[in-house]
Parts: structure tokens; sequence; C-alpha cells
């Protein structure tokens, strides 16, 4: 079963000029793509009609990587300095006009979490990001980390607003922002993932500090869901007990764009490619 969120489409008359057809922009933690393209992300990926393709956790070299996505992607990949872990990717139909590896803290910059592209789309300049924040673990290093990265990232959303017409901050981001995001939130106030401390960075990204707006939830309204990440373990993805982390933050005019999100969740356990779901967004800019 497929969770669709819809918006408002304007409808054109016959007689007016056809609408451009959307950018389609889709951001999935893969849980290592080669793990992924064995359990069927290419059927996925063929069936999809994809502009600009995010990957997080791709735990995989660089050959391997273009490789398996093939020539007709234009891709930029960092891998993390410690094999077998993070690592991030962009594929797009289209040549990026310019990229970057560093999210402005030199400490992340053999982390493989973050990535930036720009694209000339329609004479606008769109930045796309895919990023992979740390999971986090409360009272280790890795806590600390993530808070640290979630400070690089309050710095540089604001000045990817300002640098271009338009930005997209996506990927499995690590954090349930409000109670709709995860099933069993009770049972998660103390957990990583689901700290104050944690969903108060993004109360900061949807303020006007930031000036970032969560296109998922702004299709969705307040609902439950639609979930991104389930468990491998038990029942939670039959049950439907999972956690919505992996977002799209848009700046403001182009979330206003987004005409349509997907949560392409799979039709069983068995036919899942990744423990993550694909966020698919059509844009009409």
């Amino acid at each position: 079963m497929r969770h669709a969120l819809r918006g408002k489409v304007d409808r054109v008359s016959p007689a007016s000029n056809p609408p451009r057809k959307p950018l389609r922009i889709a951001s999935v933690n893969v849980n290592g793509i080669r793990a992924a393209y064995k359990r069927g992300m290419q059927q996925w990926l063929d069936g999809r009609d994809v502009d600009i393709l995010c990957l997080q956790e791709v735990r995989a070299p660089d050959a391997v990587v273009r490789d398996l996505l093939g020539d007709e992607w234009s891709i930029l990949h960092t891998e993390a300095e410690a094999k077998g872990r993070a690592g991030v990717a962009i594929a797009s139909r289209i040549e990026p006009t310019a990229t970057r590896t560093t999210i402005g803290d030199s400490y992340f910059d053999t982390a493989g979490r973050w990535v930036e592209a720009d694209f000339d789309v329609n004479g606008a300049t769109l930045t796309v990001v895919s990023a992979y924040v740390h999971s986090g673990e409360v009272g280790t290093q890795k806590q600390d980390d993530k808070y640290r990265f979630l400070d690089a990232m309050a710095t540089r959303l604001p000045q990817l607003r300002e640098a271009s017409d338009h930005a997209v901050v996506m990927g499995d981001l690590n954090v349930g922002h409000t109670q709709r995001d995860i099933r069993n939130w009770k049972g998660n106030l103390k957990n990583a993932g689901f700290l104050p401390e944690e969903r108060a960075y993004f109360d900061r990204f949807f303020s006007e500090e930031c000036g970032f707006v969560d296109v998922a939830r702004h299709l969705a309204g307040d609902v439950d869901g639609p979930y991104t990440w389930w468990s491998w373990r038990g029942k939670a993805f039959d049950n439907d007990t999972g956690w919505r982390i992996d977002y799209q933050l848009a700046t403001q005019a182009l979330a206003e764009s987004a005409a349509r999100a997907d949560v392409d969740r799979a039709p069983s356990w068995d036919t899942r490619f990744s423990d993550h779901a694909p966020l698919v967004v059509d844009y009409q800019i």
C-alpha cells in the first residue's frame, strides 16, 4: 500500500499553455546500495521517472555506485572515511552547474553526510542537498556529533535560502519532529530521535530564522505519518509502527509549488529494498 499526499493542483483551460512537467525529486536511505539493488531497488527506480535522486547510507565505493546507477545519471557522491558507513549521493538527469561536499564545519568533511548540487531549472537556481543526520545515542559521542551536525545545519540553511532562488534539503534526518511522526512516541521520549533538544532544532528549521518548510507535512496536514522507516524486526512494518524521519525541507516558494508527495511504501515486508521508504515529491517550478 502506498501513502499518497496530494496538494492543490491548478487546472488550465484547453486554450491555455499546458503546465510544465513537474520536477520529480526522490530521497531514500538505501541502507547499503548494493543490498538495496539485490532486493529490487532498480525495479522501483525504473518505474518512477525521477529527475533528481538523493541517497543516504550508500555504504559503497564510488565505482560501485556509478556502476549500479548507470551512465544515464550525473552522480555526486561522497564516501565516509570509515568504510562501510554513511555515504550520501545526488544523482540527476540534468548536469549540475556547481557542487559542494561540505556542510561548513570541517569536522564532518570526511563523514559522508552532506552534499549539495546547484541546478538551472527554467532559468532559476535550485540547490539540492542530500543529508544523513547521525542516529545518535544518549550520553555518548554519537549524540554530541548529532547535535554538532544539527548546529551546522541551523547555520547552513539560511545561507542556502539566501544564495539560491530555491533550495531543498532532504534525506534521513533521524528526528521525528512531532508526536504525529512516531507511532510509539510515548515510549521514545527519552530516546535519540525524539528528544526535546533534537526536536527544537526542527522548530528552528521551520521558523523565520531558517525559513524552510516540511513539504510532506505541509501537504499531508495534521495526520499520523505517513511514516518512512520501520524496523526490520518483529511486526513493525506489518503494523505500521514506524517513524517519519525522512524529509524534504524546501524554501517557501518551492514548497508552495509542491503538487504531490508520495511515500513509496512497499506492498509487503519481504518486498522492501530498504528499511526506509522513498519520499517522492513533484515540484511545479
